[in-house]
Order: C-alpha cells, then sequence, then structure tokens
C-alpha cells in the first residue's frame, strides 16, 4: 500500500506514505503527515501527495525556516556569485523585512496568500521607521528577492514548487528616460568648464561610465597614447556603512575597455598636468596608482558631493533638469542617433547583453528607422538627401 489514512481523533487525521526502502540499510521509509478536518480532507491530501510522488514533485516536509534558507541562500549562493551591490541589496531586504516577517514560517509551509499578505502590507505600512508605507518599486524588489530564493529552494530540492509564482509583483509606473541633446551637452561644458568637476562630468557624457566606475579610476587605467580606459574597479557603499568601497567587477561586462575621442584625451591630459602642479604644492609627485578624480590630499571623492555638484550646475545653467546618471542615457542615445551599431553602445556601456542596451534605448527605434529607411532611399534610388524619391509607379 503506498498511503493511507488513521484517525487521531475528532477532525484530526494521519496520513502515512509509503517512500520505499532505504537503498543504505534496506528498511521501510514512511512519512507521517497530521491533517485536520475532515476524512474527505484527508482523502484529497492523500490524493494530492501520491500525485506528487508519481510526478517527482513530492518534498519531504522539513523544520527548516524560511529565515534559516534565507541566511543559507545568501551564503552559498547570492555573495560567492552576484556582484558586490546585488548582493548588499539582496542581504538588506532579507535581514531587515523578509526575516523578520516571515523568517520563523517553516519554508514548505510558505504559501501564495502569506506571501501576498506580506506585499499588502509592506505598501501599506512597510518602513522601517514606521512612518507609512514603501512604494511599489521598493516593494518590487522585496518580491523578486523573495522569488529568486524561493527558485533556488526548488532547484535544490527543498521546495516542490515557487509559492511566489502565483502573486503577480507591484505594478511600476516606468518614467520617460531624460536625456539631453548636442547643443546642451555643450552648454552644460562650458558652464562646467573652471569647476573642479569638469573633467569628470566630461568623461561621464564622452564615456558614459556610471559614477561608480568613475571615482575609482586611477591613471593607471587610462593609456592617453592609445586613447582608451580601462574599467576595472566600482565603487561601492556597502548598506549600513558611510564609508564606500573600491572591488573589482566579477563579470566581464563590468570589465571592459572604452575608446576616448580627441577632446576627451585632451581635457584628461589638462587635468592630469593640473594634479601634477597640485602634488608638487604638497612635495609629492603624482604616480600611476593615484586616483584621477580626487580632493587635493589624493582622497576618493564623496559620490553624494558629486552628484550635488551635478544638480547645482544644471540649475545654475537652466538646462532641462537630468540626473548624472542620465549623462550615461545622453551618451547612448547620442551614439544611436549617429548610427552608432547597438552591439559597440552596449559594449561602451558594460550591458551584459545587446538586449538590454535595445530594450533600454528602445524610444529612439523610430527615429533610427527612419534615418534607415531614407539611407535605403538614397542608395538604391540614387536619391540625394531632402529630395523626393522618383515615382516608379
Amino acid at each position: 500500500m503506498r498511503g493511507h489514512i488513521t484517525k487521531r481523533c475528532k477532525n484530526s487525521y494521519t496520513i502515512v506514505l509509503s517512500l520505499g526502502n532505504d537503498p543504505a540499510t534496506g528498511k521501510r521509509k514512511q512519512q507521517w503527515l497530521s491533517i485536520k478536518g475532515t476524512k474527505k480532507d484527508a482523502e484529497k491530501r492523500l490524493s494530492e501527495l501520491l500525485s506528487q510522488l508519481d510526478t517527482g514533485g513530492f518534498v519531504r516536509p522539513s523544520k527548516l525556516t524560511l529565515g534559516e534558507f534565507l541566511e543559507q541562500w545568501l551564503r552559498d549562493y547570492v555573495w560567492p556569485n552576484l556582484a558586490p551591490t546585488t548582493s548588499e541589496i539582496y542581504e538588506f531586504i532579507i535581514n531587515h523585512h523578509l526575516v523578520p516577517a516571515l523568517g520563523n514560517l517553516p519554508l514548505t509551509q510558505l504559501k501564495p496568500e502569506v506571501i501576498q499578505r506580506y506585499i499588502s502590507e509592506k505598501l501599506e505600512r512597510g518602513r522601517c521607521d514606521g512612518k507609512g508605507g514603501l512604494s511599489p518599486k521598493t516593494v518590487r524588489h522585496h518580491y523578486v528577492t523573495l522569488h529568486d530564493a524561493l527558485s533556488a529552494a526548488v532547484k535544490w530540492g527543498l521546495l516542490a514548487r515557487n509559492p511566489a509564482d502565483a502573486i503577480s509583483p507591484p505594478r511600476v509606473q516606468c518614467h520617460e528616460m531624460q536625456t539631453w541633446n548636442e547643443d546642451e551637452v555643450t552648454l552644460f561644458l562650458k558652464a562646467a568648464k573652471g569647476t573642479p568637476y569638469y573633467c569628470l562630468f566630461y568623461i561621464a557624457l564622452y564615456t558614459g561610465m556610471r559614477r561608480s566606475e568613475l571615482l575609482p579610476l586611477r591613471w593607471q587605467d587610462i593609456d592617453l597614447i592609445l586613447g582608451q580606459i580601462s574599467v576595472s574597479r566600482s565603487l561601492h557603499r556597502p548598506i549600513g556603512s558611510s564609508e564606500p568601497v573600491f572591488r573589482e567587477p566579477k563579470t566581464a561586462s563590468g570589465r571592459r575597455t572604452i575608446a576616448l575621442s580627441p577632446s576627451a584625451i585632451m581635457v584628461l591630459k589638462e587635468h592630469q598636468e593640473k594634479q601634477k602642479l597640485e602634488c608638487i604644492m604638497l612635495g609629492k609627485s603624482l604616480t600611476d596608482d593615484n586616483l584621477v578624480f580626487s580632493c587635493v590630499d589624493g582622497k576618493s571623492l564623496s559620490p553624494d558631493n558629486v552628484t550635488h555638484a551635478w544638480f547645482k550646475l544644471v540649475r545654475r545653467t537652466g538646462l532641462k533638469p537630468i540626473r548624472l546618471h542620465d549623462a550615461r542615457h545622453t551618451h547612448a542615445s547620442l551614439m544611436l542617433k549617429q548610427g552608432i551599431h547597438p552591439k559597440i553602445v552596449q559594449e561602451r556601456l558594460g550591458h551584459s547583453s545587446i538586449q538590454i542596451t535595445l530594450d533600454t534605448y528602445s524610444h529612439i527605434a523610430p527615429g533610427l528607422q527612419k534615418a534607415a529607411a531614407e539611407r535605403f532611399d538614397e542608395l538604391v534610388n540614387h536619391t540625394p538627401k531632402n529630395e523626393p524619391a522618383k515615382n516608379f509607379g
């Protein structure tokens, strides 16, 4: 008999499943489960369990809690395999939200309705300071963290299915990307000239590098003869810490070489000469290990101060307000509008795949399609620009 039901007391039954013989000892293996309800409820549950045994989806109940599993997942998978920033975000969400709310639940008892209730409560009153709810975007990050963890539990044989699959994450309203055109870039850099951040902002707009990649740059990472930058480190600020740290990227796309334009090379040369003079005044010499963008004493710039300086300069110029990170989007958008192949843009930005680049800048596609159609017309029909095509009908 593969399974049977015995009555324990009123409205309580025990299901006994036969799991075959232990290959090591030869002894018969059984799984006992308690069911509260009627006999019909117990029979229905027995039928479900037998079906799981037939399909290979049966998972033996365990006392492992969700909190214990999440700790194991962080230790054995997240930190060894994911980028530091991603790992820090996962750890923060787990330690400050998921574990306090759901950590004591047995992993195998986590149901879709429990996850749905967690999402609703976080949207309504999820802030750590108790002052209201979290944004849909933040709660979506919670969902993704939990979903990824539970997917690992399924792969590791700890769960038969992922209960988060039955839940839809909060919808997040997508905001239109803000970028500058070439004239706005020129006006901004003209206003930035003479400020301590001129070179930094120039390189940000001319390479598409992230703030976290610009601040750890050393002179040894820049070849002014070949005209290229090697991205070999990134800046991260561990959650809960005020001190940023420099780390080497774990992915191949994070380590990349970016070609510099002639004007960017010139700006960097002028910046290097200025740094050399500052070092001489301090009785030091500029070495390859020195940071390219630093305080006068050579210490790293504060990321917050850099962002504040960007916004202050944007307000002063009266240009359309965009974030420092939008300098990266501006660089990519202008390159694509000039007909640069998306694969080149992907490599410059350090996207892991060209699909990410195409999805991120899909709003530029209509203009590129129109330009491509006009160029094809010029080539095949020998139609000069701004002249209507001949009618061959």
